[in-house]
């Protein structure tokens, strides 16, 4: 092992609008700033239980990935208990639905409001 995953930075327009997104979807707790984990001025942190940290960087520029594009760079898979109840839910929150999940029954796939992919799985 070379080395120990610190957290996912997500680039985005507005870190806080951001971050509250994913606290909403997937629990946890904000904190701003921590010196270890932030990423500088206009940085969030999202803590979850006993998951991933987030962390959201606010960026002038920052233009969406672009879902099927070749260079798309990844997809955060959140399981669900209830995938129907789930999908209104990121409705709700501002998601945009990309795909039904590829013909699988318990996928769906969503633009967060910044425009990165993430994957609602049915368990």
């Amino acid at each position: 092992m070379i080395g120990r995953l610190r957290c996912l930075v997500l680039d985005c327009p507005d870190a806080e609008e951001l971050a509250w997104f994913y606290r909403q979807l997937v629990g946890g707790r904000i904190d701003r700033p921590d010196p270890r984990w932030a990423v500088g001025e206009g940085s969030v942190v999202l803590r979850g239980e006993g998951g991933p940290v987030l962390a959201f960087q606010s960026v002038a520029d920052h233009r969406p990935p672009v879902w099927g594009a070749p260079e798309q760079q990844f997809l955060l898979d959140v399981l669900v208990d209830d995938l129907s109840a789930a999908h209104e839910s990121v409705l709700a929150l501002g998601a945009v639905p990309l795909d039904g999940g590829g013909g699988d029954p318990a996928r769906r796939v969503y633009a967060d409001p910044a425009g990165h992919p993430f994957r609602l799985v049915g368990v």
